[in-house]
């Protein structure tokens, strides 16, 4: 039988787990989301991770969705068609998320992050620094067809990711430091790309034999497992958590491997938890 003492301590051990459990899911998050075609998907992903993490109040607050587009382009809509302006000078976000394209500075960005911290001093901005197009930053090293991606070296796209994201880096340091916080987090789905790429070449990606099992055309529009990959990493962003263990049912990445959703979650964790950009420190991953 069991002494007083030794209750104690298993009384007070399980509460401190219940705390922290309770503690390890965090309120749910008022998004809205600008986008071009590499980063629109994610609005109507975000929700069923938040659910499978066991997050409650999780809003899409709206999207805005404009093709191949720039952030300024979001910015330049009309009033009357600007759901954005409208949603952050009402301060009905507590994040807006971003994707510019490679021509950078982007303007837009800055004028969007000055309007929203006008109105909502707590408001996040996460800006997701996507995965290269075509495959290279000049014309003559853009991939003509997508086929060209399974025969490519893979130091041309690297270094093209490379220069994209330290041009946007140079633009978000700038901007943090002008509004004395940091305001402005990069979600690094570029970086996350790369490394799934890597290990298709390895040999070592599940259910994905070559380049092309990622991409559904020479710009370089994602399939199933960028998609998947790019959520993890922007829900990653937006709650800190990590999104490995998550039971969030995808049949179309089960058909593929019932290895490859972890892969993902873990790819999207270690690449968002290592890169101080993100905001995001290093915890340990979700039991959910």
């Amino acid at each position: 039988m069991l002494c007083a003492m030794t209750r104690l301590r298993i009384f007070c051990a399980l509460v401190i787990l219940g705390s922290s459990l309770f503690a390890a899911a965090p309120k749910g998050e008022r998004v809205f989301v600008t986008a071009h075609s590499f980063h629109i998907f994610t609005a109507q992903r975000l929700a069923p991770l938040a659910k499978a993490a066991g997050i409650e109040g999780h809003v899409l607050v709206g999207a805005q969705m404009i093709g191949g587009s720039k952030v300024i382009q979001h910015w330049n809509l009309p009033d009357e068609k600007n759901k954005a302006k409208s949603v952050l000078s009402a301060s009905e976000a507590d994040v807006l998320t971003m994707s510019p394209h490679v021509y950078l500075p982007d303007e837009g960005i800055d004028r969007f992050v000055e309007l929203g911290a006008k109105h909502n001093p707590k408001l996040r901005f996460l800006v997701q620094h996507s995965w290269i197009p075509w495959d290279g930053w000049e014309g003559n090293d853009k991939v003509a067809k997508n086929e060209d991606r399974d025969t490519r070296s893979l130091d041309i796209v690297r270094a093209a990711n490379l220069k994209w994201r330290t041009n946007l880096e140079t633009q978000i340091n700038a901007l943090n430091q002008k509004l004395g916080r940091d305001a402005v987090r990069i979600v690094p789905v570029g970086d996350a790309v790369m490394k799934l790429r890597e290990l298709i070449a390895a040999g070592k990606a599940p259910g994905l034999a070559k380049q092309t099992d990622l991409f559904t055309d020479q710009i370089g529009h994602g399939k199933e497992p960028i998609l998947a990959l790019t959520s993890y990493c922007n829900f990653a962003c937006i709650y800190r958590l990590s999104p490995v263990g998550l039971k969030d049912a995808n049949a179309n990445l089960d058909k593929l491997s019932p290895e490859l959703r972890p892969l993902l979650q873990q790819i999207a964790w270690d690449t968002v938890s290592s890169y101080p950009l993100s905001g995001v420190a290093h915890k340990s991953p979700s039991s959910k």
